[in-house]
C-alpha cells in the first residue's frame, strides 16, 4: 500500500502564500505523476496541478501564475507553493500519486487532505 500525508494547510488572508507539502511512503518503486486537487463546499472536486516524471506540469486556468507544483523525487514528496490566494481558493486539498509498487502493481492513492481557507 501506499499512503500519502499533507501538510500545511491553514487560514491565510486574501494576497497571501501558503505552501502545502505531500510526501507519499510504502511499497514504492516508481512514481510517474504526483498532483493537487481540490474541493470547495458544494462543489465537484477539480484539478488544481500536475507534475509528471519527466518534469512537465499542468495547471487549472484558475491558478495560473499564482500556483506552482514542484517535485523532490528522492523524497516522493510533491510541493504546492501558492500566492496571491483569493477567499475562491477556499478548499479541502488533497495530493495524489500514481505509479508502481515493488510487486509491479500500479496504485493510485490520495492523501486524507488539508484545509485551505482564505479569509480576512
Amino acid at each position: 500500500q501506499v499512503q500519502l500525508v499533507e501538510s500545511g494547510g491553514g487560514l491565510v488572508q486574501p494576497g497571501g502564500s501558503l505552501r502545502l507539502s505531500c510526501a507519499a511512503s510504502g511499497s514504492i518503486f516508481s512514481i510517474n505523476a504526483m498532483g493537487w486537487d481540490r474541493q470547495a463546499p458544494g462543489k465537484q472536486r477539480e484539478l488544481v496541478a500536475a507534475i509528471f516524471s519527466g518534469g512537465s506540469t499542468n495547471y487549472a486556468d484558475s491558478v495560473k501564475g499564482r500556483i506552482t507544483i514542484s517535485r523532490d523525487n528522492a523524497k516522493n514528496a510533491v510541493y504546492l507553493q501558492m500566492n496571491s490566494l483569493k477567499p475562491e481558493d477556499t478548499a479541502v486539498y488533497y495530493c495524489n500519486a500514481e505509479g508502481a509498487t515493488y510487486s509491479i502493481t500500479e496504485f493510485q492513492s490520495w492523501g486524507q487532505g488539508t484545509q485551505v481557507t482564505v479569509s480576512s
